[in-house]
């Protein structure tokens, strides 16, 4: 398949929606990928975001990059494409709790917008240059967090509080557990 055109019609069944509330990576490592991000700081963030961009990188130049491994979960392609999102949404975040008193985060149906946005269409170059750029941008943010603004406070509409600092791992967490579900 060619870096420039989409992957193949995949419009049939959807994988199931996550709906674990994976906050309790934020006080232990996660079995399941390995990841420890609990004592990070936004500066580690920043810098585990930047290694990880050639590895997206190169995930999404295979050849089977479209290809659900099964009818249940997301395709590498569809993996980037989220996380792409994922940098966007939580730059976003971040930037909000700098700018306002305890904010309430727009909330994000991942998997809603997995669809609308035909995550599974998208061209795995346009996907890999949209992801290096908002990854760099996130780390960038995370770069320059003042250490008086880690305890700054946002909520997500469930209730789910995070700081500063916390929004930063949980963000980290879900990228290097989507490096895991593509076996990068």
């Amino acid at each position: 398949m060619s870096l420039d055109q989409p992957g193949p019609d995949q419009h049939g069944a959807q994988p199931v929606p996550d709906t674990k509330d994976w906050t309790w990576t934020l006080d232990r490592a996660c079995a399941e990928c390995g990841t420890d991000a609990t004592a990070m700081s936004p500066q580690d963030i920043a810098s585990a975001i930047r290694a990880s961009l050639p590895r997206w990188a190169a995930v999404l130049q295979r050849e089977d990059v479209a290809l659900r491994p099964d009818p249940r979960v997301w395709s590498p392609l569809e993996y980037a494409a989220h996380v792409r999102d994922v940098f966007k949404v939580m730059h976003y975040r971040l930037d909000l709790m700098h700018q306002e008193d305890e904010p309430t985060f727009p909330d994000w149906d991942q998997d809603a917008t997995a669809v609308e946005d035909d995550y599974a269409g998208q061209s795995p170059r346009v996907v890999a240059t949209q992801l290096a750029a908002a990854g760099r941008g996130l780390a960038d943010a995370l770069d320059a967090v003042l250490k008086r603004d880690l305890h700054r406070q946002g909520m997500r509409g469930n209730g789910a509080a995070f700081t500063v600092q916390t929004l930063g791992r949980y963000a980290w967490h879900d990228i290097a557990h989507h490096l895991h579900d593509v076996g990068a």
